[in-house]
């Protein structure tokens, strides 16, 4: 078991990764609110309650069964309108200022979650259960909460952190393969911005990881973690150092704006935008080729990413909505070394489309060649069965 103390100046609390923690959850709760009364309303999503609800309702007592809100998958669902709806169950089902809330999914249910947790009668506390890597490494801790706009993701929210984050590894044995490759972007993106050592385990390691062994996850994950919990812990309200964990993440969003939050994981769209920044870095000089190359090849390996249709000045368009940009002036974080990157603010349009362009010709030929090999593949069996 690992247990990761996270304090800043408006909050302090462990994240624990684990395996079994689900059975433990009703006592964890318990011991979180220190004594006194309280409710729990548990928002999931249906596909995740039908894995792992029996495993949460054995966990407790009959007389404390908690009430449960269903957000729909996808972040299609990350909207207002979302929001409004649980507001109104919590409502209905008589919560109060004793209630707990409990985020029991990814990283949707998760935000939407905390940012129901911070507005529900002005304030009240909830825990992240976080059940997909990406939601263990990454989106479940800080504090970040909110929901979209059509204009672009994460535009309303609000900074309100969890009594506690419990990752229990057990729930990564049901997790569908695209959306483990997609969480590992997130753990590849926290090795290049500030920890070498993670970095080079997910190199040596690619095989092992993606297997879905427990005991490298659970490495992966706790490292991961710490990368996330070092740099809230120094800048808890993103006014400087905590902007580096956007690294990939300005062409992601406009990705993922592009394609209407439909046509890939979160996960998938980080990784071609951090090969668009790695790609801008190595434009500017900042960073080598040959480690431009290595962080390239390892974001690949831990794909196949999905495909998208497009265009560079669409994509650079879309960036104009980024929450990042500063009196019109847009951030974007660019490596300077494995483990290391740097806040530019002079990036202009034009480089951006250059290195969209390119992004979008990589994928291009990386889908040649993956239709390729099927093709290749299909003449094999033929060949085989005649």
């Amino acid at each position: 078991m690992a247990l990761i103390p996270l304090k800043t100046p408006s909050a302090s609390y462990d994240i624990t990764i684990a395996p079994g923690l689900i059975r433990t959850l009703p006592a964890r709760l318990k011991k979180l609110k220190g004594g006194r009364p309280f409710r729990v309303y548990l928002v999931t999503s249906p596909e995740i309650w039908g894995l792992w609800g029996r495993q949460v309702q054995a966990a407790f007592a009959k007389s404390e069964q908690p009430t449960v809100l269903f957000l729909p998958v996808g972040e299609k669902h990350k909207r207002l309108r979302t929001l409004e709806g649980l507001l109104e169950q919590m409502a209905a089902a008589g919560a109060d200022r004793d209630a707990l809330l409990v985020a029991f999914g990814g990283g949707v249910v998760g935000d939407v979650t905390g940012f129901l947790a911070a507005v529900y009668m002005r304030g009240v506390p909830y825990v992240q259960v976080p059940t997909t890597l990406l939601a263990q490494v990454d989106s479940s801790v800080g504090g970040k909460t909110g929901v979209n706009l059509a204009a672009g993701k994460n535009l309303v929210g609000s900074f309100h952190h969890p009594l506690a984050v419990l990752a229990d590894t057990d729930v990564l044995t049901t997790l569908p393969k695209a959306e483990l490759r997609a969480g590992l972007q997130e753990s590849v993106k926290a090795g290049i911005i500030r920890d070498a050592r993670l970095f080079a385990y997910l190199e040596k390691n690619a095989d092992t990881v993606l297997s879905g062994d427990a005991k490298a996850l659970a490495h992966v994950v706790t490292a991961s973690v710490r990368v996330k919990a070092d740099v809230v812990a120094n800048d808890e309200r993103e006014s400087g150092l905590r902007m580096i964990l956007n690294y990939g993440h300005t062409l992601g969003h406009a990705i993922e704006a592009a394609t209407g939050y439909k046509q890939l994981l979160h996960g998938e769209a980080v990784g071609w935008g951090s090969i668009a920044a790695t790609r801008l870095g190595l434009m500017r000089g900042t960073i080598s080729e040959r480690e431009a190359e290595r962080m390239i090849a390892l974001i690949l390996r831990y794909g196949p990413l999905s495909t998208f249709k497009a265009s560079a000045d669409r994509l650079v368009e879309l960036t104009a909505s980024d929450k990042k940009n500063r009196s019109g002036q847009l951030s974007f974080i660019l490596p300077v070394r494995i483990g290391e990157v740097a806040i530019v603010r002079d990036v202009t349009r034009e480089e951006m489309k250059a290195a969209a362009e390119w992004t979008l010709a990589l994928m291009r030929s990386q889908n040649g060649d993956a239709k390729k090999k099927i093709a290749a593949k299909k003449k094999i069996s033929v060949k085989k069965t005649r």
